[in-house]
């Protein structure tokens, strides 16, 4: 699958990934709005031309194209987290009374590889014998709306089941649900937030409930924001082609970008405030947050003197191709934590001052690492779109979290089945090449072991990861996808 950490190629290892999507509890997740008349909110922009194909934006009650610039995820235009209000499970409507919001999804993973060729391994390599492995999520999303405006949001996680190889081997990892076999794997609180919406105009966009926004009506111009232990990538890096691990690609750095290494623990949650604007072109979206004391650890580093992440995205969108949405991403996250220096723990074992190479002694408090991404996403004709993800960090210092890569591409798409008269389902394609610095892949070569990579050696090479899937609608909440 690639070679950043070991020397392997795409011929010898091979991956069928089988997900079945249950509706849990009491939610729907994942049917799709446009399937039961409900217009389709993919494109909903609040730029549009006097002319837009009705068939790619939102009607309002007056018949009148409604539009929004809101992160997909916040804005659940992804068929996902149990946002179907036309055809629940179990209730009648998720959302109670309009103030209430109450729904689950469970998501369920088998993959598997057969043995292949491999020169050497070491501690954190892919296993090179043949193995399978099954993994499970399942959230419960609850919400109350406290004021007209204004939120309280908390969701339940439960994970279990295993990923490949410990979850090691491979930068670009193959499945994003897998929990580190270290952690817990109990019910645990993964969200919960205080929302605050303020508007800066009395237009109003008509939008569905979802488990994170109750409100049906929000300000065209407004500021928002948010407080408490949150995920930052319902928030950041998103779009629509690739960003749901529930319903499309399973693969970590497909599914967001692999060098975003955004202040999460092993769970992915942490605590954070976010403040955001959101005009009719442009959104601005900063979020200052901690991040764990150790690689992919379950606890956070409270000393906000030494360790944080501060977060900064830029949202433009328009609709500039012939009607069809447009939309521009530019991420700047830069981290300071207790991090390693390569190529000072590279020089202290080459010289003999380490009798055994190893990151963690030479970590500084207060280390800066600086990262970008950029995200790129165009809906185009009969229901096809693609997307771009590209993005960079500081090599020179120890990856820590989400993924061990430091420079990253990601190109793919997805077409909805209405051409073979399937409109529920979707399929899609992808690629993913990343990299490595200079002192990083020294550090390996070495035989040096990171919190994902370290086979004891390394005949570097850039790594590429591919992945396509078929996500079919069975029935109600119930998808498989193989």
């Amino acid at each position: 699958m690639g070679g950043i950490s070991h020397e392997r190629r795409c011929a010898h290892c091979s991956f069928f990934v089988c997900a079945i999507f249950l509706a849990a509890l009491f939610g729907n997740p994942v049917i799709s709005q446009q399937s039961h008349g409900a217009p389709s909110t993919t494109t909903s922009l609040p730029n549009a031309p006097d002319y837009v194909p009705p068939d790619r934006v939102p009607l309002g009650a007056n018949g009148a194209p409604e539009y929004s610039n809101a992160p997909p995820q916040l804005k659940q235009t992804i068929e996902d987290q149990s946002d179907d209000q036309a055809n629940p499970a179990f209730i009648s409507k998720h959302l109670i009374a309009d103030r209430f919001w109450i729904s689950g999804q469970s998501n369920f993973i088998f993959q598997a590889h057969t043995p292949f060729h491999s020169p050497y391994s070491g501690p954190d390599s892919f296993y090179a014998y043949g193995e399978d492995a099954f993994s499970r999520t399942l959230t419960l999303y609850t919400a109350v709306k406290l004021f007209r405006f204004t939120n309280i949001v908390a969701t339940v996680d439960e994970s279990g089941g295993d990923g490949l190889s410990d979850g090691n081997g491979i930068a670009a990892y193959v499945n994003a649900d897998v929990v580190a076999p270290g952690l817990s794997r109990s019910r645990y609180l993964s969200r919960a937030f205080y929302f605050r919406m303020i508007p800066l105009t009395a237009d109003r966009i008509n939008e569905e409930a979802n488990p994170f926004v109750l409100q049906t009506s929000i300000p065209r111009r407004r500021f928002e924001f948010t407080f408490g232990k949150l995920n930052l990538l319902d928030f950041f890096d998103v779009n629509e082609v690739g960003s749901d691990t529930h319903l499309q690609f399973t693969n970590l750095a497909i599914g967001n970008t692999g060098t975003y290494e955004n202040g999460a623990d092993g769970h992915g949650e942490t605590i954070a405030v976010m403040v955001n604007y959101q005009g009719p072109k442009i959104g601005l979206r900063f979020a200052e947050a901690l991040l764990p004391k150790f690689a992919s650890g379950s606890d956070l580093d409270y000393d906000v003197g030494n360790a944080r992440s501060a977060n900064l995205q830029l949202d433009y969108a328009d609709y500039a191709l012939q009607g069809y949405a447009t939309h521009v991403r530019a991420l700047l996250f830069v981290n300071r934590a207790d991090l390693g220096d390569y190529h000072e723990a590279n020089q202290a074992y080459l010289s003999g001052k380490d009798a055994q190479l190893d990151i963690t002694l030479h970590r500084h408090k207060g280390t800066v690492k600086p990262g970008f991404a950029i995200n790129f996403e165009q809906d185009l004709p009969r229901n096809f779109r693609a997307y771009l993800r590209t993005g960079w960090n500081k090599g020179a210092f120890e990856s820590f979290t989400f993924s061990e890569m430091n420079s990253t591409v990601t190109a793919g798409g997805d077409l909805s089945g209405d051409a073979w008269h399937r409109k529920d389902d979707r399929i899609g394609s992808a690629f993913v090449n990343s990299g490595l610095g200079r002192d990083h892949r020294e550090y390996l070569a070495l035989g040096g072991i990171g919190f994902m990579l370290g086979d004891g050696a390394l005949h570097y090479g850039r790594e590429t990861v591919s992945e396509t899937y078929y996500t079919a609608h069975v029935v109600g909440g119930l998808y498989v996808a193989a």
